[in-house]
């Protein structure tokens, strides 16, 4: 690991222009590519505060052992620049844009003698036209089939074609007037290619006048009493318009633009792009991205810019989620490469508003899918688990692994979550909610949820034998050799519980009730969200109990740091780590899981009124009374003699509710207030 003292370029060396810098390890590969309006400023904010760095720069800046630049002119020079040295060296600490799945393209093989239409997956070929991507392969096949039928393009193989032209004999399609048949020369190779010139004018959103021309030759037919002529072409416009109707419109005719949306955690990135051409969604493509620096929606869609129109068609109008941080040179080098001018846009309103916002909820639905099949991999799993492991210096692998949550709103309705993953996996039934009675802030509500949880822990092995209560009350070993704890002191052991799933499911069962003992069963690791404070109050709570068995850490959201109570330093687990991913996805359920619990509980709070404090008022006159006036602020404006219309009101209790809607005191029964 190298120190970036020892090759800090001299004071002064580093010129103000424009340039790309390159890091490069100590075997000279190029590990990481960068930019900058002014060399002088970027480099030496590398150097100037190293612990003030992100931990991936961090890493990257340990890992090389020189740095090198390139002056240029211009911000478009060092942006053409900086994708020619991604593309050349793959450094492994630039963002790379990866797909998440290979998508199928239609293709028209126009570089042919006789065109072929196909799908095909993968590197562009030269000489083929291409249409999408295509989300799925079905959906282009059905496409295909109903353009065939108005221009019976070839379709089957160089191997198929070859053999039919031997035998002198069409295959099906060419039978059923799904192909013209140019192997058996029942047409010209001209009159073939302008079929599959005109397929691709249809494809490419020039359909009005296809559909024009067949609706005026049916009406010709029909005039001169070609009925069944007339037919055909009836089904071929009706073919034509489903073919629309599977594209749909979204913006108005005319329109060309590529639609950019981003989903992101602190750890991953997914990408959606929407593919508008003639005003219909015509395609759709994903990327899923690792986050190999602190980068903001700005920066992701820059490299993201340059990296999918380093090659690929650029399109008149490009809609983005956030400008670049340099949107004109960007801007001047799409539309240099484009030969025309390129609009780059962030939509605040109207139809492509909308649009823009399908696109980012593909792009998080694309980031869950992606999250899922990862964490489905039992490998994977396995790996994660062995690295958090050798990072936290386990005695063994934490197969159970229980993560605490504390949330509220400047202190109100506080409340804390449990969540629970075995073996890798959300065991969701064996989620806990509590409701926190200290409020004393973060770090007292996780010494108290975690007094609360562990408490239960003791009493049940004491239920069961594993330890046994000495002639004072204090725990001792029982009489198998179990470990003894200490007496908990001034800990509640009541404990608000709230099942998310199968209550007990693979719990231990108490053998004298037969019900699951919902505490019993330790975990390896608690993890508590939070920094040195919140891990260091997990484990004064474990201490105070006697529990020395469970191992404790605090992940940190800022940095993603990992503290174990008492440490001066946090662990940093490696960028591409699959404990660090793990540890991040435990805590992220654990906070989800408060703020529902969170917000249900001041939902309930906000709701609760006056009404609630009037003697002898239950849940059904209070519905009665909310139904009649329509809210609370009419019942409180309401005189005692209009409340009491409300069937089931006396005088009395009439009397109670306006006094404490009003907040008044209570007049005694019978008597004005």
């Amino acid at each position: 690991m190298a120190d970036p003292a020892t090759y800090r370029p001299a004071p002064g060396s580093i010129p103000e222009s424009p340039g790309v810098y390159r890091f490069r390890d100590p075997g000279g590969r190029v590990i990481y590519v960068g930019k900058a309006k002014s060399l002088r400023q970027r480099l030496n904010s590398y150097f100037a505060d190293f612990a003030g760095l992100h931990p991936r720069t961090q890493s990257m800046l340990t890992t090389a052992a020189s740095v090198d630049w390139t002056v240029v002119r211009t911000e478009v020079e060092a942006l053409q620049l900086e994708y020619s040295w991604i593309k050349e060296f793959d450094p492994r600490f630039n963002v790379k844009y990866r797909d998440d799945k290979s998508y199928p393209f239609l293709a028209v093989t126009m570089g042919e003698d006789f065109p072929r239409v196909q799908v095909l997956r993968g590197a562009k070929r030269k000489g083929t036209r291409y249409f999408g991507p295509y989300s799925h392969a079905w959906a282009i096949r059905e496409t295909v089939d109903l353009l065939l039928r108005v221009f019976p393009v070839r379709t089957c193989s160089a191997g198929v074609f070859k053999r039919a032209g031997q035998i002198g004999r069409p295959c099906l399609l060419g039978y059923i007037d799904k192909c013209s048949a140019p192997c058996v020369g029942k047409v010209t190779p001209d009159e073939h290619r302008a079929l599959a010139e005109d397929f691709c004018d249809f494809m490419a959103g020039n359909t009005g006048r296809f559909i024009k021309r067949l609706e005026r030759d049916m009406r010709e037919a029909a005039a001169v009493e070609e009925y069944e002529r007339a037919a055909r072409l009836r089904d071929d416009v009706q073919a034509l318009q489903r073919a629309l109707e599977k594209q749909t419109v979204v913006l108005g005719d005319g329109t060309d633009c590529d639609v950019i949306a981003l989903a992101e955690d602190p750890l991953e990135a997914a990408v959606q792009v929407f593919y508008v051409r003639g005003g219909r969604i015509r395609g759709q493509r994903g990327w899923v991205i690792d986050k190999v620096e602190d980068a903001t929606p700005g920066d992701l869609v820059e490299q993201f810019l340059l990296q999918m129109y380093g090659e690929a068609a650029i399109p008149r109008e490009i809609l983005v989620p956030a400008p670049p941080p340099d949107e004109e040179a960007v801007v001047e080098l799409l539309s240099e490469q484009r030969g025309s001018r390129v609009d780059l846009r962030v939509p605040q309103r109207g139809d492509k508003k909308s649009l823009m916002e399908t696109v980012e909820r593909n792009a998080k639905e694309s980031l869950a899918q992606h999250k899922l099949r990862r964490a489905s991999d039992l490998t994977t799993r396995s790996r994660a688990l062995q690295e958090i492991a050798d990072a936290l210096d386990l005695d063994q692998v934490p197969l159970r692994v229980e993560c605490y949550d504390v949330s509220h709103i400047q202190g109100s309705n506080v409340v804390a979550s449990m969540v629970v993953f075995e073996d890798g996996l959300a065991r969701k039934s064996e989620y806990r909610r509590f409701s926190i009675r200290s409020g004393d802030g973060d770090v007292a509500s996780i010494y108290e949820v975690i007094c609360r949880r562990f408490k239960r822990y003791v009493e049940e092995r004491v239920a069961t034998g594993e330890l046994a209560g000495g002639p004072d009350g204090e725990l001792v070993p029982a009489a198998d050799g179990t470990d003894g704890a200490e007496a908990p002191i001034g800990v509640d052991p009541e404990v608000e519980l709230r099942l998310a799933g199968d209550p007990g499911a693979g719990m231990p069962i108490d053998p004298e009730t037969g019900r699951p003992r919902k505490f019993a069963y330790p975990p390896n690791l608690v993890v508590v969200d939070g920094g040195p404070a919140q891990a260091a109050a997990a484990q004064r709570a474990l201490d105070e109990l006697g529990i020395d068995d469970v191992a404790v850490c605090g992940l940190a959201k800022r940095l993603e740091e990992v503290w174990l109570p008492g440490d001066d330093q946090p662990v940093i687990l490696p960028r591409t780590s699959e404990g660090l991913y793990l540890l991040q996805r435990v805590r992220d359920e654990a906070h989800r899981f408060a703020i529902n619990f969170h917000r249900s509980k001041r939902s309930k709070s906000l709701k609760e009124s006056a009404l609630d404090e009037v003697p002898g008022l239950g849940p059904a006159r209070r519905q009665a009374l909310l139904r009649h006036f329509g809210s609370v602020k009419r019942l409180r404006e309401a005189t005692a003699d209009e409340i009491r219309e409300v069937p089931g009101i006396g005088p009395s209790t009439a009397e109670a509710i306006v006094a404490a809607l009003r907040g008044e005191s209570t007049s005694p029964a019978g008597q004005g207030s």
